[in-house]
């Protein structure tokens, strides 16, 4: 079942953000900006730490689109902060790690592996109003790039502002949209 359309369900949780050390965060946290959940099997891992390093490095131009950026593992919050404390990829993020030890948002998500215990690798973009707009989900061995999601923001941003019309395949920021119509229909 999709969760493409749906708000995100109600969770409270620790996370670890640098600067403030453990803060609580809910769902309510999503709300009112854009938000990108980023899921990762666990800390002290391989692929894991590449991904979010990436993400930091795409962090300030997602913030410029006015995105908030939280990872979320089922690891607790000290985790986060002693793998933050203890290596060099991890030690740059700067935005905030929810911990999820009691799998409730990994499973309101649908990307917890119950026999495991931990997350697959779950992307999801989520607008002002709590609701899921875009999810990607990868097998354990398939590292994400974040770069990607600058184009993707900002096509569901566009949509957003512009009901009526949808971006295109490989759309970016000052391309031609579509206005779905009959005149379209079998002319593209």
């Amino acid at each position: 079942m999709s969760l493409i359309g749906k708000e995100v369900a109600p969770f409270k949780a620790q996370a670890f953000r640098e600067g403030d050390d453990f803060i609580e965060v809910t769902e309510e946290d999503l709300k009112g900006h854009w938000s990108v959940v980023c899921f990762y099997p666990a800390d002290f891992s391989f692929v894991c730490p590449t991904e979010l390093e990436d993400l930091q490095n795409q962090y300030a131009k997602l913030q410029e689109l006015g995105v908030e950026v939280y990872s979320v593992s089922t690891d607790s919050h000290f985790v986060h902060k002693a793998w933050h404390d203890h290596s060099e990829a991890i030690s740059k993020i700067t935005y905030t790690m929810i911990g999820d030890p009691s799998h409730e948002i990994s499973r309101s998500f649908d990307v917890l592996i119950e026999e495991k215990g931990v997350a697959d690798r779950g992307t999801f973009i989520i607008d002002p109003d709590g609701v899921i707009q875009a999810a990607e989900i990868n097998a354990d061995g398939i590292g994400r790039d974040a770069s990607t999601l600058i184009d993707k923001v900002k096509a569901a941003q566009y949509v957003r502002k512009n009901p009526g019309e949808v971006c295109p395949a490989k759309w970016q920021e000052g391309d031609e949209t579509l206005k779905p119509s009959l005149d379209l229909v079998g002319k593209i």
